[in-house]
């Protein structure tokens, strides 16, 4: 098989070609490393392609915008691809207020631009489109909630198990991004819906891992830990800390979108996060850390909350669960934070 995977340096992007190149699969990455423009020296992620290419034996690098629609079209036209996973993306909130017109271009353009070169070149192509449960905008912050000491969650018995697809993207705040990101999952479905083409789109919610380049504006759990060991400045924006995400390790991404690959269903949409078994809130995660290593980070508090952010979010497996009864969660919250600590610790000790 011959796979394509776009933002391949990026955190799923690059758990993608590893998990891919241990199937033995032929693997082509694009990546112009456009989080170094976005978030400075710190988002970096020249360290993790030199990775893949020191350790993945299948994989080959190419420096490719995915704005510029005649090398997206030639990548296609001279690549048989039979596996496209599309993670190039602008992630923050804040950058997207600030650079509107290259947040669009990415997550929008760019996206139409891939899904219109394999609709040409690669029809049969199952095509997985990383999509965010930002599409939801603040919708969820409407949903009655209830306080507790250290968390939100929902008091309506109806999202027991979370937010499911059903769930409306209109009439609320997205946020820039949201809305550009709202672009690209609604051509993904259209290009499975009109098309037929074999489309995939996954509605990520706090995605992690150890191979995250973890910013303030993007990668919260990685950062956290980050500075939690450094024992540095971290500003909470408001909800008073009690602001509840759900972490999903990337492994348990890349499995999803496979089993997604192995029986496709063109143009469906699925919520794909750590569910409310791997939901927590921010203070319950300063704790975690806290108390699996002794540190924390030096907290101050911020009344102004970002735009769009959810007070408490956490997916609802059950569509994916019942489509694809072969996929489940393999790494708890508790693992994926001491996998986390274990491999920022050894690069400090580097």
């Amino acid at each position: 098989m011959r796979v394509l995977v776009t933002g391949s340096s990026g955190l799923i992007g690059s758990e993608a070609v590893a998990f891919f190149d241990r199937m033995g699969f032929d693997i082509t990455g694009v990546d112009n490393n456009m989080r170094a423009d976005f978030f400075g020296p710190k988002g970096d992620t020249t360290w993790n392609r030199r990775r893949l290419e020191s350790t993945c034996k299948r994989f080959r690098h190419q420096e490719l915008d995915i704005r510029d629609r005649a090398a997206v079209d030639q990548l296609f036209n001279e690549h048989p691809f039979d596996l496209v996973i599309h993670a190039a993306a602008q992630p923050s909130h804040d950058l997207a207020a600030s650079r509107p017109f290259d947040d669009f271009d990415v997550n929008a353009v760019g996206t139409l631009n891939m899904l219109e070169a394999c609709r040409r070149h690669r029809p049969d192509a199952v095509f997985i489109h990383m999509s965010t449960n930002k599409v939801y905008g603040d919708g969820p912050n409407h949903v009655p909630l209830k306080e507790l000491e250290t968390r939100w969650d929902y008091a309506d018995p109806a999202y027991e198990h979370g937010i499911a697809e059903d769930f409306s993207i209109d009439h609320t705040l997205h946020s820039l991004f949201g809305a550009s990101k709202v672009a690209g999952d609604v051509l993904a479905q259209e290009y499975g819906k009109y098309f037929g083409l074999k489309t995939g789109i996954f509605r990520g919610g706090c995605l992690t891992g150890p191979q995250h380049s973890g910013v303030e504006l993007h990668g919260f759990l990685n950062y956290l830990v980050l500075v939690a060991l450094r024992e540095g400045p971290y500003t909470i924006f408001g909800y008073k800390g009690k602001q509840v995400r759900d972490q999903i390790h990337c492994h348990d991404v890349i499995n999803a979108f496979w089993h997604f690959a192995q029986n496709p269903r063109p143009g469906e949409a699925y919520n794909l996060g750590g569910g409310k078994g791997n939901a927590a809130s921010l203070l319950e995660c300063v704790e975690m850390i806290r108390k699996a290593t002794g540190k924390k980070p030096n907290l101050t508090y911020s009344e102004t909350n970002r735009i769009g952010d959810h007070i408490c979010y956490y997916s609802d497996l059950r569509k994916l669960q019942s489509h694809f009864p072969g996929w489940r969660l393999t790494y708890s919250l508790d693992q994926i934070v001491d996998e986390m600590i274990q491999v920022i610790s050894d690069q400090h000790r580097a």
